[in-house]
């Protein structure tokens, strides 16, 4: 799988818009960090634990867990992030990579910071100029088997996928029938 989606780039084309909304793993209800305590009673041990998103990240962060890859755009419903969370997503801790990505697109770049992320040895958080709206496809095609992606779904909650074959395959499915270049 790896190969076949590194160094391209995958657009959503309108007719798949209504597949985004399905969920590949449990929706915890709320935005709180009380909801995030009860994704991490839930999480075990993961390969890897992978956020996508501002209110995902300044949670973990305030659960006293770091991520070991966070991926952020400083923005909420596309709009520019409260301070507090753009200064609540920062941790000493990452290693800061800065990409561009657009809206409703996976690129190459994403990919390439993605799969460098997993072999890093400390936590980053990558840093993206546009938007990390489809990220958590290619953090679950990427992520190693037992590795948690967890990411927001705006106004209801956060999903969290435990990732396994079945749920890579479905989403490299996804990502095939993507337009791509």
């Amino acid at each position: 799988m790896l190969k076949t989606i590194l160094g391209k780039t995958f657009c959503l084309p309108e007719s798949m818009r209504h597949e985004m909304r399905k969920q590949f793993g449990v929706l915890y209800p709320g935005d709180s960090i009380e909801t995030t305590r009860k994704m991490l009673a839930d999480i075990g041990n993961p390969a890897k634990l992978i956020v996508v998103g501002d209110i995902s990240t300044f949670n973990m962060l305030q659960c006293d867990t770091v991520p070991d890859i966070s991926i952020v755009d400083e923005k909420t419903h596309r709009a520019p992030a409260e301070n507090k969370i753009i200064k609540g997503i920062r941790h000493p801790d990452f290693r800061e990579v800065l990409i561009e990505n657009p809206a409703g697109c996976v690129t190459h770049e994403l990919v390439s910071a993605l799969t460098q992320a997993l072999d890093a040895d400390e936590p980053v958080q990558i840093m993206v100029e546009g938007e990390e709206d489809l990220a958590a496809l290619p953090a679950i095609v990427l992520a190693p088997l037992s590795s948690v992606v967890i990411y927001g779904l705006p106004d209801e909650g956060a999903i969290m996928v435990k990732v396994t074959s079945d749920v890579k395959t479905q989403i490299f499915g996804m990502l095939e029938r993507m337009a791509s270049e």
